[in-house]
């Protein structure tokens, strides 16, 4: 066997990096470690490239790397972020994380994009939202966001039947899974699809240091949830983009796609949100304030529910229509415990009088600096 295993191709390799592995584990004299550069495309997805920082002191602590981080720049053209001409896009680092996939002292980095001149280019949201939380530092605002996606295999959502082959005869096509109410939360093979995917991308999550907080299977199989938070201001944002770069690592390695589409398979199935909770020091800490200041934080929310259905992401009217634990598109609603009003109000907060609400109304292909932005410049920035 072992002479036949080592006449295949797949195995060469695979012994090959195994030996590479070993050398990589004992080697003492490395002096440098790699940065993934992870930034946002001109397509709402994502991108990243490696930079090996050389004259490192191993092991080496995210806080001495940062200043060691250089400014970069890609080919904006092959991007959807600059024409062929002038095709230079700089990469500014903005926040840093421990590298799950290559451990060690390595890390990943994620970037914001400008112009040769410094000036943010139009697909650069973060600089916009970071502008706005530091208008207001003081009022701490907190955001835990529940990112839903699903999980894809040939096209197929994992744990979905594709056909009935036979070798004599038709193959059947057997359509569509059970009904929605065995999945959520769920376990067991013939109701759980995906449980691998799902904590592999929590522990590497944990790994990099992202304020992940938790994880379940959802309504629709093939459906997951993770939530990242309290995360503070602007590192929302950051924590949640880096999140999602991980997600798609973790699909490659697995050969499943992630999708975020608000509204995958049409139909009785639910959608994909990206629900946010959202407080502010004063929310959580002075007495009577969802009264005194959340009621009239709600009010403006109203006034600009267009605004925010605007930023709130992509084909989010299919998803938005009443049904399936969702407030119709075009009108803003309220209400203690309630799952199909635009924002719920927690049981606590209303019991105590204090504390968060949550916007049930971002899908889940969202950009999170844009809607963080937007809740802080409405719930505060406005009301000053």
């Amino acid at each position: 066997f072992g002479s036949h295993c080592i006449a295949r191709p797949n195995c060469v390799a695979m012994a090959a990096l195994k030996a590479l592995e070993a050398n990589l584990a004992k080697d003492t004299q490395a002096n440098y470690v790699m940065a993934e550069y992870v930034w946002i495309d001109g397509f709402g997805g994502l991108r990243s490239k490696t930079k090996v920082i050389t004259g490192v002191t191993l092991p080496a602590t995210i806080e001495s790397l940062k200043a060691r981080l250089p400014v970069w720049n890609f080919d904006g053209s092959s991007t959807g972020q600059a024409p062929g001409e002038d095709s230079e896009v700089i990469l500014k680092p903005q926040a840093v994380f421990r590298d799950p996939f290559r451990g060690g002292s390595n890390i990943m980095v994620m970037a914001d994009c400008y112009t040769p001149a410094g000036e943010p280019i139009p697909t650069n949201t973060r600089a916009g939202a970071s502008a706005l939380f530091a208008k207001k530092p003081e009022e701490e605002p907190w955001f835990g966001i529940e990112q839903e996606y699903t999980l894809f295999k040939d096209g197929t959502p994992l744990g979905w039947p594709r056909s009935g082959a036979r070798s004599m005869g038709p193959c059947v096509q057997l359509g569509f899974p059970g009904p929605q109410g065995p999945y959520y939360c769920s376990a067991g093979a013939d109701v759980c699809f995906g449980r691998p995917i799902s904590d592999d991308h929590m522990h590497a999550c944990l790994y990099a240091g992202i304020n992940i907080s938790g994880t379940n299977a959802e309504v629709m199989p093939g459906q997951w949830e993770y939530q990242v938070g309290p995360c503070v201001g602007i590192d929302s944002g950051d924590h949640m983009w880096m999140s999602r770069y991980i997600m798609l690592r973790i699909c490659e390695a697995h050969g499943v796609t992630v999708s975020w589409d608000p509204k995958p398979i049409p139909g009785d199935w639910n959608g994909a949100g990206c629900h946010t909770n959202y407080s502010t020091k004063a929310m959580r800490e002075q007495d009577n304030s969802y009264e005194t200041i959340m009621k009239p934080m709600l009010a403006n929310m109203e006034k600009k529910h267009m605004e925010h259905i605007a930023v709130y992401g992509e084909g989010n009217d299919k998803r938005l229509t009443g049904a399936h634990e969702t407030a119709p598109i075009d009108k803003f609603s309220y209400g203690v415990a309630n799952r199909g009003a635009s924002v719920r109000i927690p049981n606590d907060t209303a019991k105590h009088g204090k504390g968060y609400f949550e916007d049930r109304r971002p899908a889940s292909n969202i950009d999170p600096y844009l809607v963080t932005g937007k809740i802080f410049q409405t719930t505060v920035l406005d009301l000053a």
